[in-house]
């Protein structure tokens, strides 16, 4: 992949609040926007390594380009540790922990295409999931925005490359029912 800055990179890790083919808005009334969460465990070091450059790179990027040349005392970024708490305050999910953990974004005029583990476009949506495995074409950029400057995680292309566990909580009808077998109709 090109990388004429630094700041792009390509993240493997487990699909969490994947909306990749549909865009959605995070809050009611907010900009729809393509979007998963990345999950990175905290073993797989080298990617971590990689996550930090670039966001270092998109912070010399934001110094000379946005932030009027000057290094803001608190720079945001998008990182978090998924063993801590949210931007709310509240405890990452079980899914989360002994992960690093970011969501990237992008909006509706740039869809990311959606590939399998050989290029081929996956026009099945159900193939990509919560739980699934992929690596993802992320660009860390700067921004300024009312004032707060910080980091963000643009999202790229997504290449499927290993099923996983649902994290979406839903159960199968195999889990929930049993055969029902004909006698059974002289019940009712």
């Amino acid at each position: 992949m090109e990388n004429l800055n630094g700041t792009r990179i390509t993240v493997r890790g487990r699909l969490s609040f994947v909306h990749v083919f549909k865009p959605h808005a995070a809050t009611p009334g907010a900009e729809e926007k393509f979007s998963t969460t990345i999950l990175v465990p905290k073993t797989d070091v080298e990617t971590k390594q990689k996550i930090d450059a670039a966001i270092k790179a998109a912070t010399e990027l934001g110094v000379s380009e946005k932030w009027g040349g000057k290094m803001p005392n608190t720079v945001f970024t998008p990182i978090w540790d998924g063993d801590g708490v949210n931007n709310s305050g509240d405890p990452f999910g079980p899914e989360c922990k002994g992960h690093w953990v970011f969501t990237a974004s992008v909006k509706v005029d740039y869809p990311p295409q959606v590939v399998d583990r050989r290029v081929q476009p996956i026009t099945d949506q159900s193939e990509i999931y919560s739980g699934c495995y992929a690596n993802v074409a992320v660009n860390f950029f700067p921004y300024l925005f009312q004032g707060k400057k910080g980091i963000g995680a643009g999202l790229g292309n997504v290449q499927k490359i290993k099923d996983g566990e649902s994290l979406a909580g839903g159960r199968t009808a195999e889990q929930d029912f049993d055969v029902v077998d004909d006698e059974d109709d002289a019940l009712y």
